[in-house]
C-alpha cells in the first residue's frame, strides 16, 4: 500500500484538529493499523477470517444508517450534525478493517484498486454505457489484441456482441 490515495485530511499529529494538514494515505492507515494491534497483542485475533467477519459487521451497522430511508440525495440534505458525525464512524470503521484485512493478506489495496478501475474501465467503455447502469455483460469488450474478453479482460474466444 505504497500509492498515495487522499482519504481524508487530519492536523498536525493526525488529532483530526487544526494546523497544517497533510492527506491520509492507506499507507498511514495501515501502519497505524499494525502499531494499534500490536500495542495491544491483538496480532494473535486478526486473521483474516476474523477480520472479515468483524468488517462485515462494521458494513452491517453502516446499512443500518441508511435502512428506512429510502433514496437518500447527494450531500445527505436534512441529515443532522450527529448523523453525519456518526456515518463517519462507521465508514471510518469499515475502511480500518479493510485495510487490516488488506495488509494481514499481503495485498497492497492502493495498487489493487487502481488496477479494478483499469478493469472496469474496460469493462465499461465510456462510448457504450455512458448513462446506462446496465451490467458489464450488456457491453462488448475488447482485449488489447482486439479479441472479445471476460470480466477480467482474458480472451475469451467469442466474438463481440
Amino acid at each position: 500500500m505504497n500509492g498515495v490515495v487522499g482519504l481524508g485530511e487530519t492536523g498536525k499529529g493526525g488529532d483530526g484538529g487544526g494546523g497544517g494538514e497533510a492527506a491520509v494515505t492507506l499507507e498511514m492507515l495501515r501502519k497505524k493499523m499494525s502499531d494499534f494491534a500490536r500495542e495491544r497483542d491483538w496480532e494473535q485475533f486478526h486473521s483474516p477470517r476474523n477480520l472479515l467477519l468483524a468488517l462485515v459487521g462494521e458494513v452491517g451497522e453502516l446499512s443500518e444508517i441508511f435502512q428506512w430511508k429510502g433514496e437518500v440525495p447527494k450531500g445527505l440534505p436534512g441529515w443532522g450534525e450527529r448523523e453525519v458525525e456518526h456515518l463517519g464512524e462507521e465508514l471510518a470503521d469499515v475502511l480500518l478493517y479493510l485495510v487490516r484485512l488488506s495488509d494481514m493478506c499481503g495485498v497492497d489495496l492502493g495498487k489493487a484498486a487502481l488496477r479494478k478501475m483499469e478493469l472496469n474501465a474496460r469493462k465499461y467503455p465510456v462510448g457504450q454505457c455512458r448513462g446506462s447502469s446496465k451490467k458489464h455483460t450488456h457491453y462488448s469488450t475488447t482485449t488489447n489484441n482486439g479479441t472479445a474478453g471476460d470480466e477480467n479482460g482474458n480472451a475469451t474466444g467469442k466474438e463481440q456482441c
